[in-house]
């Protein structure tokens, strides 16, 4: 059982591995190209709030409600049912996705708005954002879709295509970056506008690349479009509440970024970047770990089998914290040299790489935290029950909003910097943030607070629910995992000790440094799991 579930999310790992890479490319293009400027910190912006209903679609509230719902009709046997309910659920999220996507593109100006307030209404970075808006929102519709085809490959252990498709839209956006944004000056328009042309062209490319697959599995969707289909009202019923529960981290983000547009101008970048990093060790396991497990949950519990779907669980469980820990010791201890050797070139400064780095060791304490919420939602998606997470995720981003706001006030009012900003813009607080550098650092830290907030309610709700039972060793794993991490710190920590500033570098020096710096630190990882007694045999579990 965790055997499969150990092959499929290594499948899944190894494609977005390449997804990731290409990604990291894709973002080293934009540090040297366009730097942390109000230009790219419009574009962020703009493409945050479609890239949000991605990660709705994608990885959030239609999967979680439609994964388990065509598990169901899997179970019976039916072919001609299941097809019946795929081709009725791309009618039904066609319909939706027009709607949407028409009154994103007449309703722009005022959307830029709500999601930037910093940005000053009628200036040319609100109008350049809005109008990047109008330009990356379709991708909405297209990606969505895409992620309908995703979903069911997934369900048929089909996992690599749906992986390897993020490929296209970085590829699409290097190629922007590098062929179209050049001839834009010439053309009279901002550079950074092709980027938004790249978001809208890799949306068509994701689409088109499932499509094939799908035929050879005869579900190639023939849109309907009936609302009052069973298996079509029983996903939207499952999928308001999902709304809230799945999309928790991806609320916190828009927050961050609304509240990042009111501080110094870069913040948004600085957040993005730091943002990236961790996309790595959430990308590349968490969300693989959650997209594999949800379809096998499914299956159990339509199968009614209890004692397999708690082994999956904690299984699951071990795999977060034993990926997680050393990537939030590695984020932390190695952020600057991450930052300094992957995009500190070109536009990119020293300063951004300060800044970004700030961001990137507030948030990295929460990375074990995000990993185990892609294990923690699916335990209850996978039940169909949609109402727990939201609690959970409710409370999250009321933690969010409070955190950053004591947060704030607590610079402003209690440190000698906040205190002469004050001062300095006559007690109001926004513009005295404004002039605070690294104020930007504490929305990272409070979304890392929140992280943890809803990982330890959605854990209490399903010990709760007595639907999870602990298998027996998990003193002995943690035990392990303190002393594997312990001396991964401990190899990191001699290294950096050494190379303190790697400013004065070259991309080969930084290059080979931090090469030296992640291979010690994970061989000592690895060593000290050996050496307490671990075996990889037991990534399989029971």
């Amino acid at each position: 059982m965790s055997g499969r579930l150990l092959k499929s999310t290594a499948v899944f790992s190894a494609m977005t591995f390449l997804s990731r890479i290409s990604g990291l490319v894709r973002d080293q293009v934009y540090a040297q190209v366009f730097g942390a400027s109000a230009a790219m910190d419009a574009f962020v912006v703009a493409f945050r709030i479609p890239n949000f209903l991605r990660r709705l679609s994608a990885e959030g509230s239609f999967s979680m409600a439609f994964v388990p719902v065509l598990a169901e009709y899997k179970a019976k046997g039916d072919a001609a049912a299941v097809k019946a309910l795929v081709d009725r659920v791309a009618g039904a999220l066609i319909a939706a996705l027009l709607v949407v996507t028409g009154l994103a593109l007449v309703l722009a100006p005022w959307v830029m708005r709500v999601f930037a307030p910093g940005f000053a209404p009628g200036s040319e970075q609100a109008e350049l954002a809005t109008l990047m808006l109008q330009i990356t929102f379709p991708y909405a519709l297209f990606i969505s879709l895409a992620a309908l085809a995703g979903g069911i490959l997934n369900s048929y252990q089909r996992f690599a295509i749906p992986a390897l498709s993020p490929i296209l839209l970085n590829l699409s956006m290097i190629a922007a970056a590098l062929c179209l944004a050049p001839r834009m000056r010439g053309w009279g328009y901002e550079p950074v506008l092709a980027l938004a042309w790249g978001v809208f062209a890799a949306g068509i490319l994701q689409l088109a690349f499932q499509l094939p697959s799908l035929a050879r599995l005869g579900l190639l969707p023939r849109p309907r479009l009936d609302l009052a289909h069973a298996g079509v009202r029983k996903i939207l019923r499952l999928m308001v509440p999902t709304l809230f529960g799945s999309s928790v981290a991806q609320v916190n983000l828009l927050f961050n970024t609304l509240a990042a547009s009111l501080l110094m101008g870069g913040s948004v970048t600085w957040l993005y970047y730091s943002d990236r990093l961790l996309e790595f060790p959430l990308g590349m396991f968490g969300v693989a770990i959650g997209t594999v497990i949800l379809p096998h949950l499914s299956g159990r519990h339509a199968a009614e089998d209890a004692q397999g779907y708690s082994r999956s669980l904690d299984w699951g469980f071990r795999l977060c914290l034993l990926i997680g820990v050393p990537a939030c010791l590695g984020l932390i201890l190695c952020a600057q040299p991450l930052l300094a050797t992957l995009f500190q070139y070109g536009r990119f400064s020293e300063l951004d790489t300060r800044m970004s780095s700030l961001s990137l060791v507030a948030q990295a304490t929460a990375v074990p935290a995000f990993l185990l919420v892609k294990v923690l939602a699916p335990a209850f998606y996978s039940r169909q029950d949609t109402r727990t997470p939201v609690k959970a995720a409710l409370a999250s981003i009321a933690i969010n909003i409070a955190c950053a706001a004591a947060l704030f006030a607590a610079l402003l009012w209690l440190t000698p910097t906040g205190r002469a900003a004050l001062a300095a813009a006559d007690g109001r607080w926004l513009a005295a943030l404004k002039d605070v550098e690294g104020a930007h650092a504490l929305l990272a830290l409070a979304i890392a607070v929140a992280g943890w907030a809803n990982a330890l309610q959605l854990w209490g709700y399903l010990r709760r629910a007595r639907v999870y039972r602990l298998q027996p060793g998990w003193g002995r794993f943690l035990r392990q995992l303190l002393v594997a991490s312990l001396a991964m710190a401990a190899a990191v920590l001699a290294l950096r000790l050494q190379w303190a500033d790697w400013t004065p570098w070259s991309w080969l020096e930084r290059g080979w440094r931090l090469g030296v710096l992640v291979g010690a630190g994970a061989g000592a990882y690895a060593a000290g799991l050996l050496l307490m007694g671990y075996r990889p045999r037991e990534l399989r579990g029971q």
